[in-house]
């Protein structure tokens, strides 16, 4: 699956969202009704980021609460150095 973190597998997960109207009784209202229910997705938060995999440098999509808690080894940057003329 594209939408997929590598490393913990987090992917999009299926729900619904509920539109309500009306003012709720404790606030004087006659309470709140369903008007509608509608199927929505829950998308993980993806980035394809450049890491460290089994000694090689490679691309993966990871979710960002992977990236926040450290899972994700990031390559160590070359700093190159002027040559003399």
């Amino acid at each position: 699956m594209s939408r997929e973190c590598e490393l913990c597998g987090k992917s999009v997960v299926s729900g619904g969202s509920i539109s309500r109207r009306g003012l709720a009784k404790k606030l004087g209202g006659v309470g709140s009704r369903v008007i509608a229910r509608n199927k929505r997705k829950f998308r993980p938060n993806l980035q394809r980021v450049r890491a460290v995999v089994k000694g090689q440098t490679r691309r993966i999509k990871v979710c960002t609460s992977c990236i926040q808690a450290g899972k994700v080894v990031k390559p160590q940057r070359r700093l190159y150095e002027k040559k003399a003329a």
